[in-house]
């Protein structure tokens, strides 16, 4: 059955227009059919169409129920955005698949782009919650300054993954199952001594992803994996 976005089904019984033209003119579905909807916030909505006027598609809910948790605690991944947008696309596409509760674009001291495409990143963040049968979209916000982020009240373990010399354990290893996680990826040319210092004074432990040099969409789509993973322990 076919997954629908619609976000205020609860009080409107329209499909928006965006989903309603997939319905309709690219599905060619029909009064009568069946389709399933999410609201986005957890539930899942079995409907039928009721009327098709136009570019506009009615319908009336027969059935809702809430998606199960599929993890444990919540998952945070902050990354600096790179240049090219499309590995910021494909990065959010492929970690919305995996399960996060959050993603946040980060200006940083290196960064190569302090700009973001919100309206595209939620139309492929919706996509790919869909193309993953989940009933629950990722919070998503538009650029925040590391300075502001590091100092932000979260109530879970936080992590910050970076290249440079001293101490480190690997993720992995210091996760603990079931607590929210707050992980930040940099730039590729990592965060600044600066930064690192600004966050460690703010309680962010060190982290290493390995000792493979990784991309940062990778780094920051292994984090998501990993802390994932973690969550769905026992």
């Amino acid at each position: 059955m076919w997954i629908f976005y619609c976000p205020d089904i609860e009080t409107d019984m329209e499909l928006p227009q965006e989903e309603a033209g997939h319905c309709i003119r690219v599905l060619r579905l029909k009064e009568g059919d069946m389709i399933r909807l999410t609201d986005g916030k957890g539930g899942f909505h079995d409907a039928r169409i009721t009327s098709v006027t136009g570019k506009r598609c009615f319908v009336h809910i027969e059935k809702s129920e809430m998606q199960p948790a599929l993890w444990n605690g919540y998952v945070r991944i902050a990354v600096a955005p790179t240049k090219l947008m499309d590995r910021n696309e494909w990065f959010v596409e492929k970690a919305v698949e995996i399960g996060v509760n959050e993603i946040t674009f980060i200006d940083t001291d290196h960064s190569e782009r302090n700009t973001i495409n919100l309206d595209r990143i939620g139309r492929i963040a919706v996509s790919a919650m869909k193309q993953s049968k989940k009933a629950t979209l990722p919070a998503i916000g538009g650029m925040v300054r590391f300075k502001d982020l590091v100092s932000e009240p979260f109530d879970g373990d936080r992590f910050i993954a970076h290249c440079d010399e001293g101490e480190r354990i690997h993720l992995m290893d210091a996760l603990v199952p079931g607590r929210n996680t707050m992980v930040l990826i940099g730039p590729e040319g990592d965060f600044s001594p600066e930064e690192i210092r600004m966050a460690l004074d703010a309680g962010f432990r060190p982290v290493s992803l390995g000792d493979s040099r990784l991309r940062t969409e990778t780094a920051a789509l292994a984090s998501v994996m990993m802390m994932n993973l973690n969550a769905r322990l026992k």
